[in-house]
């Protein structure tokens, strides 16, 4: 008897498959069609055949249209997401949009795209390059597009839209729409240039990742910074190209630098795709498609790009892997880097996970033998690790907040002809706006927080829920005018930089100052072509950049991190001390990083800086197993928000009743998010603690569509967050 019924899964709020009758297409498992869902009409994904349904045929609606010839999700890839619905606690419907490109989940097709790209006109060919040499930077797009045509999107990273219209308008350069050709025989061009010799460390991993190329077998590699762990991934994954399997990158958004790609194209003459989410709809789907049929070789993207589809996938790698924007925060709050492990296990693959401060989960794992464990414990070439220094500025007189010794320090850098970092971890001009006279703080009533005072632009902005307002000129209370900004942020900083160095240009690199990725990437160009002396910025100027001119790193103020009321703050802060350190010494010149603090005995601190972050994750991971945390138990998070604290507070009352006889699971609260009140909502919150993983699955597995089925659910905003990683 044939099937006539299918099981589709939509993207909505329901943790249901839905009946629909087949027309006259029999639709295959894993591909889109076109369904009646109320007065709407939605894309779903047939995820099984039948010949009954519980509900009565005559209630049953067609399916209107099969929008898929061939499957948009394989087998395997079906299998993951069904596991990450279910691990997660999320409808499968929305799972499996989420994995999709958005013109597939709005039914477009999912052939070809075309793309738009930029290429040489005719007038263009014949124009010598040196007639262009007063504008440099048009010099350089017409040399590149000479050599070969580029996509828009590419171009765009390399050269603001300023450049590309300019030699537009001169009719030099030309655009048009094209859908890609590639072959994919790629690997049989496949052109290997020779990189440097690795040291021992370095051939120690690639020669323990290269002999279980034919299997799952994770990997941690920890390297300290600049150690070279780049070129441990270009020379592991030499022979997976050789023998024409595919290679998937993932990395954190801040860490896709044009430098970064380059250095994968031209080390093997094959071809890569980016995922990232400067991307058209179009783009995005042009590389899922080229992966999917194995026209690429490479694949580099930032967390979504986990769902790509490939034709034959070789390993997996996740570069930083401790960065937590690999976590999704909100809807489906899955994490790449643990999915990426699923899927490796599944298709057989080998995966490899390098950071200089692996996360205390992924650390454990290596401790613990389920991870081969490797460590670059130097750095490639001449460089060495940086001196780290942590200075007391209590009592000190302080200038845009940098004590005077410091200013000292960073002279003695400037006239020896290096560069020097500032960080600090907060943008605009002063994280607070103060009456001089009465002491009233301009709040944002919307989440309890003080507005950050932004002069360049000449507002308040609040940076939780992104409200703002015109600075004032008078006291809201008082109406007095003396109004003054208290503390330090990046604006401020740099101004007052400007004044203790005018010999010296400086540049901040925050996300107030970057308006395109195109603007980032050239600000790096012109910092490493020695253009600026004083970087100031924040964690987007910390992370993965190479400058091999910075010899100094100041990091102004982390105090505030060392009294978190969150156990994750401590190994958070000491990754990120640790990444901001390693941008200095990282050539011939020796380097340094001081650190100023109130509290330069706290041990965290001291810990660090005297025996680095290897010692403390392995104290940190001894503690955590005395308290019963992560990774030594496992958690989920039920959080709430209502328009009222006791409303938010009740629901997760309710919903702690049906956890009361979950084996082995403890359930903590309801309590105040660390952050309690944000866009007029408060925000309450349930944790759920076991120390075995499956025991508070099951406990998930049986309370959550209880919960739903409550009157109360529907009335609220809450969700599950299985391993949380934020609890602000």
């Amino acid at each position: 008897m044939a099937c006539t019924i299918a099981d589709v899964a939509i993207g909505v709020p329901k943790r249901t498959l839905f009946d629909y009758l087949i027309a006259d297409t029999v639709p295959e498992i894993g591909a889109r069609v076109l369904v009646p869902f109320g007065r709407r009409k939605l894309v779903g994904i047939v995820l099984g055949l039948k010949e009954q349904s519980n509900w009565p045929v005559d209630k049953l609606k067609p399916i209107e249209q099969v929008l898929d010839q061939q499957p948009v999700f394989s087998p395997a890839m079906l299998t993951m997401l069904k596991w990450a619905s279910q691990y997660y606690q999320h409808p499968i419907g929305d799972v499996l949009q989420s994995a999709l490109p958005v013109l597939l989940r709005n039914g477009k097709s999912s052939q070809m795209p075309a793309i738009l790209i930029w290429q040489c006109s005719e007038s263009g060919q014949q124009t010598d390059e040196a007639e262009l040499k007063r504008s440099p930077k048009q010099q350089q797009l017409l040399l590149l597009l000479k050599q070969q045509p580029m996509p828009d999107s590419e171009l765009k990273q390399q050269f603001s839209s300023a450049i590309i219209n300019a030699l537009h308008k001169k009719a030099l350069i030309e655009q048009q729409h094209i859908i890609p050709e590639l072959e994919n025989y790629w690997h049989h061009q496949l052109q290997i240039s020779s990189g440097p010799n690795p040291g021992i460390e370095q051939s120690l991993a690639i020669t323990g990742i290269t002999s279980h190329l034919d299997r799952f077998h994770p990997v941690l590699l920890e390297g300290v910074t600049g150690s070279g762990k780049t070129e441990v991934y270009l020379q592991a994954i030499e022979p997976l190209l050789k023998q024409a399997k595919q290679v998937l990158i993932l990395v954190p958004e801040i860490g896709l630098t044009p430098q970064t790609v380059q250095r994968f194209k031209t080390r093997f003459n094959a071809p890569v795709g980016l995922l990232h989410s400067n991307l058209t709809d179009n783009e995005r789907l042009a590389v899922w498609r080229q992966a999917k049929e194995g026209q690429l070789a490479i694949v580099i993207g930032t967390r979504s790009a986990i769902f790509t589809p490939f034709k034959q996938l070789g390993m997996i790698i996740v570069d930083e892997e401790h960065d937590n924007s690999y976590k999704q925060q909100d809807g489906f709050r899955y994490h790449g880097r643990d999915l990426a492990a699923v899927r490796a296990r599944q298709q057989n693959i080998p995966l490899l996970l390098g950071s200089a401060t692996p996360s205390l989960e992924s650390l454990h794992n290596a401790l613990s033998n389920k991870y081969q464990h490797f460590q670059l414990q130097q750095r490639a070439g001449v460089a060495q690790i940086a001196r780290q220094q942590v200075f007391d500025i209590k009592n000190q007189p302080l200038q845009f907040g940098i004590a005077k010794g410091m200013q000292d320090r960073m002279a003695a850098h400037l006239q020896q002809g290096n560069q020097v970092m500032v960080f600090i971890n907060r943008r605009g001009f002063a994280p607070s706006l103060l009456c001089h006279h009465c002491g009233y703080v301009e709040m944002c009533h919307r989440c309890d927080k003080s507005y950050t005072l932004h002069k360049g632009l000449n507002k308040l902005q609040c940076h939780h829920c992104g409200d703002a307002k015109h600075i004032p000129q008078h006291c809201h209370d008082c109406q007095s005018p003396q109004l003054i900004s208290m503390g330090v942020g990046t604006e401020q900083l740099e101004q007052g930089l400007n004044q203790l160095f005018p010999a010296y240009k400086s540049i901040r690199i925050d996300s107030d100052n970057i308006r395109s990725k195109s603007r980032f990437h050239q600000m790096l160009e012109d910092i490493n072509q020695g253009e600026y002396q004083i970087l100031i910025g924040t964690q987007i100027l910390a992370k993965g950049h190479h400058f091999p001119k910075v010899t100094l790193v100041l990091i102004v103020d982390v105090d505030g991190a060392l009294f978190s009321m969150d156990f994750r703050a401590a190994e958070n802060l000491s990754q990120l001390i640790t990444q901001v350190a390693g941008r200095a010494g990282r050539a011939e010149q020796p380097g340094e990083m001081w650190l100023q603090s109130h509290h330069p005995e706290h041990p965290l601190l001291q810990d660090l800086l005297n025996n680095g972050y290897g010692h403390f994750a392995r104290y940190a991971l001894q503690e955590r197993k005395l308290a019963q945390l992560p990774p030594f138990s496992f958690q989920a998070l039920v959080r709430a928000e209502a328009n009222s604290a006791n409303k938010a507070h009740q629901f997760l009352q309710l919903a702690q009743q049906y956890f009361i006889d979950a084996n082995e699971v403890i359930s903590m609260g309801p309590f105040p998010a660390l952050m309690e009140k944000r866009q007029g909502r408060y925000r309450m919150q349930l944790l759920l603690q076991s120390p075995n993983r499956a025991s508070l699955q099951k406990a998930l597995f049986n309370a959550i569509p209880q919960i739903e089925n409550r009157p109360e659910s529907s009335q609220i905003r809450w969700s599950v967050d299985v391993d949380p990683q934020d609890f602000t």
